[in-house]
């Protein structure tokens, strides 16, 4: 496993439209295998998608199991080809995102979704999430269509705050 390069705004290769996943072999794997070795080194990263790399295939990962306020989740969750097939409710939330490390930002998300997604095997699977893992998860799907965070603020005059602190280790930002 290998920690990769995260693209960062304003990297134009962050707006490229990612291709669906059509082989589920060795080479899938190891790359899945290297994403999940960059989220977990990023800091309280909770997803990361494939075009965070530079890797434009529809491929995701999010874990919404250790955050620091217990929320329903599904646990660690590999997804290929997650497709969002119903949407409930809206609310604002903060998010902050790897690729762009200096701000959060207050997005309108739905409350509630239904996904379908394939495992890194290929197998097909159904998800009903809310809250914070559907949150979570609509942002990575955002990803895989070349949208970030940013482009979804409802205001970037009232919307978008610099971030003062990184959660895991701490560090204060000059």
């Amino acid at each position: 496993m290998a920690i990769l390069e995260i693209l960062k705004l304003p990297d134009a290769r962050l707006k490229q439209v990612s291709e669906p996943v059509e082989r589920f072999d060795e080479k899938l794997h190891a790359f899945i295998d290297d994403l999940e070795e960059t989220r977990r080194h990023g800091p309280a990263a909770v997803g990361i998608a494939a075009p965070q790399l530079g890797y434009h295939q529809r491929i995701i990962i999010v874990d919404c199991s250790h955050t620091r306020k217990p929320v329903a989740n599904h646990g660690h969750l590999i997804l290929v080809n997650p497709e969002i097939t119903e949407w409930d409710g809206f609310e604002l939330g903060r998010e902050g995102c790897l690729s762009v490390p200096d701000y959060t930002g207050n997005v309108i998300r739905a409350e509630r979704i239904k996904l379908t997604a394939q495992d890194k095997f290929g197998e097909s699977r159904e998800y009903e999430m809310e809250g914070y893992e559907a949150r979570a998860l609509q942002h990575e799907v955002d990803h895989l269509d070349g949208v970030l965070f940013v482009d979804r603020l409802v205001s970037r005059r009232t919307d978008l705050f610099q971030r003062k602190v990184y959660q895991k280790g701490g560090k204060k930002k000059k």
